[in-house]
């Protein structure tokens, strides 16, 4: 079944579709008047974290039944929300930032409403990497988005194959591994070019575009707060 939304300006809510709305990473100016609609109008918002995304509903004064949706329920949830999308209910899929789907919950349930047969609709928003890429000053074609690392298990693997990529490589990090992180890029890549990014959007952004040892050696000396993207140039220092 495909669901055809072209030549049209206005495209309505429609039941029984399941729709992927991007919203903000940060500053809660940064949603489009589509995601807004498609969030006052769907019959059910499923969302990552409840509270998160009530913070956001309650910014724009939209009231929608909300129910969890993340990796640890998302075997037992997918079922219950493909019969509501067969019953003729609309379902927004949310994170609690950015894209549902690039490095959250949302595949898995995509995947099933298309072998159902289920309309599936994305709402084009933030997500946190192409921001980074664009202000980092790095050649941006062609480049490799691979989100996190492996934590344990295949790591080293993954870090020996991306070492030998000929395009710019983009990486996400939380505040807790950011230094091994950079410390085993070092070790497998080299001294590169690289930028980090941190809380996009936010009061504190911070864009650092430098050299690996340079960018350890500076967060080595402070306090490591926040969630960084990380671009990898194929440029040795």
């Amino acid at each position: 079944m495909t669901h055809d939304t072209s030549d049209s300006a206005d495209i309505p809510v429609t039941h029984g579709v399941l729709y992927i709305v991007s919203t903000p990473i940060g500053n809660l100016e940064d949603i489009s008047l589509r995601a807004l609609k498609v969030l006052s109008s769907v019959d059910i918002i499923a969302a990552e974290d409840t509270r998160k995304t009530g913070i956001l509903l309650n910014h724009y004064n939209i009231h929608k039944p909300l129910v969890s949706y993340y990796s640890y329920n998302e075997e037992r949830r997918i079922p219950e929300l493909i019969e509501k999308l067969k019953s003729g209910n609309s379902i927004a899929v949310v994170s609690d930032a950015g894209t549902p789907g690039v490095s959250d919950p949302a595949f898995r349930l995509i995947k099933a409403a298309i072998d159902e047969d289920i309309p599936v609709a994305a709402t084009p928003g933030p997500t946190a990497f192409l921001p980074a890429l664009i202000s980092s000053g790095l050649p941006i074609q062609p480049f490799l988005f691979e989100g996190f690392l492996p934590v344990k298990k295949g790591r080293q693997t993954k870090l020996q194959e991306l070492a030998k990529e000929q395009r710019t490589v983009i990486l996400y990090e939380s505040p807790f591994r950011l230094l091994r992180t950079l410390q085993d890029i070092q070790t497998h890549f080299g001294n590169r070019k690289i930028c980090i990014a941190r809380e996009l959007t936010k009061k504190f952004e911070e864009i650092i575009t430098t050299s690996l040892s340079q960018a350890i050696k500076h967060y080595s000396a402070k306090s490591i707060k926040g969630e960084f993207v990380i671009i990898i140039s194929t440029e040795r220092m």
